[in-house]
C-alpha cells in the first residue's frame, strides 16, 4: 500500500511539472554564487550588483543564481574566497598581487595559491579628502592631524600607509590615525572629529559626494610625490580625480594622485562552467555593463584583461580564447 501511495505521489508531481513546463530537477541543479564587494557607498557594491543582474538575466540558461554581499573589502574578500565562503570577490589589484605572493596580510599565511583572476574593472584612485579649515594642502601637512586610514581588512588601508610612508610620515607616530570603514569617514569629517581621510575608490563615489556636500567645506589633497612608490610597487600607477564629478569640493581643477584597479577574483575550486558563464555574460553585454556606473566610463574589453597578477581561471580563459581576446 505504501509503495502504491509513493508511486502515485511521484506521478502527480511529475505530471504537474510537465503541465507547467518545469524541470523537477532544476532546483537541485541551480548553483548559488555570491560576490563579495565592499561598503554600500563605494563602487564595489554596485559593481557586484551590476555583474549579478547581468548573470541573473540568463538564470534559465546557466542555472546560476548570483547574489551580492557587502563586506569589509579586498582582504576580507580574498580570505572568504579562500575559505569557500564566497565564490567571487571584488579586490584591489595590489591586494591580488600581495595575496598571490604571500605579502602584507598574507605574509604569515603564505601565498594564496588557489586565488584566480577573472577580469579587471574600473581604475581606483587613492583619494585624500580634507576639511578646508584643517590647513591641509599637501600630504606633508597631515603630520599631527586626525586622519582616517581605513579599516583593517580593507585594501585602502595599505594604500594609505604606502602614501604616508612615501611622504616620510609614520602612521603610528606622526598622525592620529583612525581606522574606521570608508562609509563612516564623511560623517566624522563633517562632525569635526577628523581632519582628513583616505579612500581608494572609483569615481564618482557616494561617500566622497557626502563628504564634499556638507556644511563643513572640504577639498581633495593632491598626492604627487610618488616616483619612488611607483618604482617599488608594480601594481600602482599615476591617476587623477575628475573634479567635475564633485561640485561641492573647493578644488577648481583635476587632482593628481595614484591608484590601482578593481579586479574580480575567484578560486580554482569554483567550477569552470560558473566562471565561464559570469565572464561571458559580462563581456557579451559589455556596452550595457559599461553604462551601469560612471566609474566604468573609460573601460575597454582590452583594459579588463590588464592589472591581473593571479593566474586567470580556466573558465574565464575559455571565453577569452573564444572571443579572440587571448
Amino acid at each position: 500500500m505504501k509503495t502504491c501511495q509513493f508511486l502515485l505521489s511521484a506521478l502527480v508531481i511529475l505530471s504537474a511539472a510537465f503541465f507547467v513546463d518545469i524541470d523537477p530537477t532544476n532546483a537541485a541543479r541551480t548553483s548559488f554564487v555570491t560576490i563579495g564587494t565592499g561598503g554600500i557607498t563605494g563602487v564595489y557594491y554596485p559593481t557586484g550588483g551590476a555583474i549579478a543582474r547581468i548573470v541573473n538575466k540568463q538564470r534559465k540558461k546557466y542555472n546560476i543564481r548570483c547574489t551580492v554581499e557587502s563586506t569589509g573589502g579586498s582582504v576580507f574578500n580574498v580570505n572568504a574566497i579562500m575559505a569557500g565562503d564566497l565564490e567571487f570577490g571584488v579586490v584591489q589589484s595590489d591586494r591580488q598581487y600581495q595575496a598571490v605572493h604571500g605579502l602584507a596580510e598574507w605574509e604569515n599565511r603564505g601565498a594564496q595559491q588557489k586565488l584566480r583572476a577573472v577580469f579587471s574593472i574600473h581604475p581606483e584612485s587613492v583619494s585624500l579628502i580634507a576639511a578646508d579649515d584643517s590647513n591641509i594642502n599637501t600630504i606633508f601637512d597631515l603630520k599631527g592631524k586626525r586622519v582616517n586610514i581605513g579599516n583593517p581588512g580593507s585594501g585602502q588601508r595599505q594604500n594609505s600607509i604606502d602614501a604616508l610612508t612615501s611622504a616620510g610620515i609614520n602612521f603610528m607616530r606622526d598622525i592620529n590615525a583612525e581606522q574606521v570603514k570608508a562609509a563612516e569617514a564623511p560623517g566624522l569629517l563633517q562632525d569635526g572629529r577628523i581632519d582628513a581621510f583616505f579612500y581608494t575608490v572609483g569615481h564618482p563615489s557616494g561617500a566622497i559626494k557626502e563628504a564634499t556636500a556638507g556644511a563643513r567645506k572640504t577639498h581633495f589633497v593632491p598626492i604627487e610625490e610618488v616616483d619612488g612608490l611607483l618604482k617599488m610597487y608594480p601594481y600602482y600607477a599615476r591617476s587623477y580625480i575628475p573634479i567635475k564629478m564633485y561640485s561641492g569640493a573647493s578644488n577648481k581643477k583635476d587632482v593628481k594622485t595614484f591608484g590601482v584597479k578593481a579586479t574580480l577574483v575567484t578560486s580554482s575550486d569554483v567550477s569552470d562552467d560558473i566562471v565561464y558563464a559570469v565572464t561571458r555574460e559580462v563581456f557579451e553585454n559589455f556596452e550595457i555593463f559599461k553604462k551601469l556606473h560612471p566609474a566604468y566610463e573609460t573601460l575597454t574589453r582590452k583594459s579588463m584583461l590588464e592589472g591581473m597578477s593571479a593566474q586567470i581561471h580556466p573558465g574565464a580563459m575559455k571565453y577569452y580564447k573564444e572571443a579572440g581576446l587571448k
